[in-house]
């Protein structure tokens, strides 16, 4: 079976178990393909952590669940070297902590102090942990995904920008339609029913090979990407700095721009955009169909675009409506 039927597999099995949020399984598979990390926000109860699981329940992969909670320490989270008397004397062996995973689940991100989150920082980025100053790799298949709720401030600590960057994407679930909400009643229903056949369950659930996963990435990075796009993108991203040159609302709107990793990103999640609608080349489309996902958490806004009501996804509109397509 080709990676593109693979990965077609994956994203219909994560589908029986998430009703009505397509697009949060389409994003969550672009940040796997992308080999990125995921910032996923939204109320409580519209399916994050069942939509996390889903796709870990599907792939051939270790899954760990970290809840972040105010009183974790950064060990929890990397894990530490521990103190080992043996025949030959004490030594200290490091012994990994959850982040050694492929898949890890950082729920309720924003609950940990900074400390914690701190520790995430080298995971993310070079994908190793340093512990007693001895690094240890983490998996070659790794993802950060992370969740956390837009309402409940209280005993909750915000994200850094530098942590924030390196969130490839800034994933919003909103509340499901009716019609939706009833399939997730029937859904739900007709799993606990199975829950009392254990035996059916045994056979239901399809496993992606991890070797896929980096077959579909190997077809992705040999897209091809024409002068003009690549263009595009950096003018996008630069029009986030230097907004005076396109229109007086954004300048007024935006005190922060977004770093290089948003070009980056929005050049790999395009990649993978296009590759998932079975394109063998980057379209304009496709950096502007996930550029709201890229640049919402990258993009700072002003007092007077907060006074006005203003929010990022306004002005991320706004920006792809000035900036000229090639």
């Amino acid at each position: 079976m080709s990676a593109k039927a693979d990965i077609e597999a994956l994203e219909a099995a994560i589908g029986q178990s998430i009703v009505g949020q397509q697009e949060v399984i389409r994003r969550l598979l672009i940040g796997l393909l992308a080999n990125g990390n995921l910032l996923i926000e939204g109320l409580p109860g519209l399916a994050k952590t069942r939509a996390i699981k889903a796709m870990a329940r599907h792939l051939e992969a270790d899954f760990s669940r970290i809840q972040f909670t105010p009183d974790l320490l950064p060990s929890d989270v990397t894990g530490s070297d521990v103190y080992h008397q043996g025949d030959s004397g004490p030594v200290f062996r490091f012994s990994p902590g959850p982040l050694f995973a492929n898949l890890v689940l950082a729920d309720e991100i924003n609950r940990a102090p900074a400390k914690v989150q701190s520790a995430l920082l080298e995971a993310m980025e070079e994908r190793q942990v340093t512990v007693s100053g001895t690094s240890h790799r983490l998996p070659e298949l790794f993802m950060v995904l992370a969740t956390q709720n837009p309402i409940e401030q209280e005993g909750t600590y915000p994200l850094p920008e530098a942590q924030l960057d390196r969130f490839l994407m800034k994933v919003l679930i909103d509340y499901p339609a009716v019609a939706d909400e009833v399939s997730v009643i029937r859904l739900v229903r007709s799993e606990e029913q199975a829950a009392q056949q254990p035996e059916q369950l045994a056979n239901e659930t399809i496993k992606v090979a991890q070797q896929a996963i980096f077959a579909a990435r190997r077809e992705i990075a040999a897209l091809h990407v024409a002068e003009p796009v690549e263009q595009y993108i950096a003018e996008l991203v630069n029009a986030t700095r230097h907004p005076a040159a396109l229109s007086p609302e954004l300048e007024r709107w935006i005190e922060l721009g977004a770093s290089p990793r948003a070009s980056l990103a929005l050049d790999r999640c395009g990649r993978a955009h296009a590759w998932l609608n079975g394109r063998d080349y980057l379209d304009p489309q496709d950096v502007q169909a996930v550029a709201p996902d890229v640049l919402r958490h990258r993009i700072g806004l002003s007092f007077a675009a907060q006074g006005e009501g203003v929010d990022t996804e306004a002005v991320i509109a706004q920006l792809l409506a000035v900036v000229a397509l090639p």
